[in-house]
């Protein structure tokens, strides 16, 4: 089994789940976290989830930052792993996270839902703020009239003003929005 086969059968299904609400939800490879870690696949419609998958062939060497940093960011995230690595995964991941068995069956992967995720309850918002590039962050600054003072500083500055002036709750939607509205993903910013 191959991390290919795994995330071609983890994206089947969720456009499966999806289906009825597609033109609401952006499923999306290899979204980038607080410039430390890319999520495998995420699905940004009424929350932001993540998949993060481990083949067979792959190690868990790196999982315990991955887990790290999704928890600060992500809403719901789901570990997809193959059966040879599901008893020290389990001991890495978090009790809101999701846990999915990916199982070859002829030329094909399973998936058994083993733990569905929950809620995480302590995103981080300079985390989350993040994933908005500094022209989009200061545009919503703008449009608050709280760029003052901002408007030449670095993005670390942008990002961390927009989380004084709004909530958490805000912020997580905003970042939803803006993340599928964005026309160009592969920017500099």
């Amino acid at each position: 089994m191959r991390d290919v086969d795994v995330r071609i059968a983890v994206r089947e299904q969720l456009k499966a789940e999806h289906a009825a609400h597609i033109d609401n939800t952006l499923i999306l490879d290899e979204l980038g976290l607080c410039g430390e870690v890319r999520v495998d696949i995420a699905v940004v419609n009424g929350s932001l989830s993540g998949f993060e998958l481990k083949s067979a062939r792959d190690t868990l060497r790196r999982l315990p930052r991955q887990v790290e940093v999704y928890s600060q960011v992500l809403d719901f995230a789901v570990l997809v792993v193959a059966e040879n690595h599901l008893h020290e995964a389990m001991e890495i991941i978090k009790p809101w996270w999701g846990l999915t068995i990916a199982v070859m069956d002829g030329d094909a992967v399973r998936l058994q839902v083993d733990r569905e995720p929950r809620l995480n309850r302590d995103v981080e918002p300079i985390a989350l703020a993040q994933l908005l590039w500094r022209e989009e962050a200061l545009e919503e600054l703008t449009v608050r009239d709280a760029d003052r003072g901002v408007r030449s500083k670095p993005r670390w500055a942008v990002w961390t003003r927009l989380t004084e002036v709004i909530d958490r709750e805000e912020l997580r939607c905003l970042v939803r929005r803006r993340l599928k509205e964005r026309q160009c993903w592969r920017d500099s910013q």
